[in-house]
């Protein structure tokens, strides 16, 4: 069977991402798995060549797409995933963390946590779902995906005593959810909902915003996350940290996220 061709954008000339890519691809484990493309950055932020990544692959010429981390302030995007999402016009769209030991889903992203009660509606917990219960099915093989959705409010809300998020919002999502994904349960508390995935009891948790989901996923695979883009034309995955500008050109960066997220590309791009 053909390899598929992966590109990758190495991020942020200033970050580790150069360093983790270029360790990465010395693998030979890697290597054997797809055909990788680097494109080299053509800025001082690494964005000019997301540009050129996303033209070839509206094209058709590759399957996949790693990111090394960029610095948002410096790019002056919210992210890869809202960016990606425009230039491809997708609507439904949604951030996936993966390891082995746990997947997890946020609905909101990268928002102050000021504006996130505001920011969720039935429509953006549902796609999360959505996406989720497609993916664990297509690219994981589970065929009856367990989903804990967790509320937003301390004891996902204690029926309305502690935030009404969950009654008139998440409750109603779930239920409509459920007609495509029947494994679906919630909302859960967040510390039951990530107890639940870490003893196997559920497949994937789907998060209320980015904290809620980052936190207990970066304690258990902190070196071996993976950030994949659901819902995108093609598939796209990067390593789950930052441009670290404080050990950059140490040559001290552990490149593990970086090979999990090029493995990842390429065990997708075979479905």
């Amino acid at each position: 069977m053909k390899k598929p061709l992966i590109l990758i954008t190495t991020g942020d000339p200033k970050g580790i991402g150069p360093e983790v890519t270029r360790k990465a691809l010395k693998d030979p484990r890697i290597k054997k798995m797809a055909d990788f493309f680097v494109i080299e950055p053509v800025d001082g932020t690494g964005f000019g060549a997301i540009k050129k990544a996303v033209e070839i692959l509206k094209k058709g010429r590759a399957q996949a797409l790693v990111t090394a981390p960029v610095n948002k302030s410096v790019v002056r995007f919210k992210g890869h995933t809202e960016y990606l999402a425009k230039a491809t016009n997708t609507r439904k769209f949604a951030m996936m963390f993966y390891a082995a030991s746990m997947k997890v889903t946020i609905v909101t992203r990268h928002l102050p946590l000021l504006k996130v009660p505001r920011s969720l509606t039935r429509e953006n917990i549902e796609t999360a779902i959505d996406l989720t219960n497609k993916a664990l099915k297509k690219y994981f093989e589970i065929s009856k995906p367990r989903i804990g959705v967790c509320g937003l409010n301390p004891h996902a809300g204690e029926q309305g005593l502690m935030g009404d998020e969950e009654k008139k919002i998440i409750i109603p999502a779930i239920k409509r959810a459920k007609r495509n994904a029947p494994g679906v349960q919630g909302p859960l508390p967040g510390d039951a909902a990530f107890y639940m995935a870490h003893k196997g009891m559920l497949d994937a948790v789907v998060a209320m915003y980015h904290d809620q989901g980052l936190a207990p996923f970066k304690m258990l695979a902190f070196n071996k996350g993976v950030n994949v883009t659901l819902g995108l034309p093609f598939i796209r995955t990067s390593p789950d940290h930052g441009t670290a500008y404080d050990i950059a050109g140490k040559g001290i960066a552990d490149p593990n996220s970086m090979k999990e997220a090029m493995k990842l590309a390429a065990r997708m791009s075979a479905y």
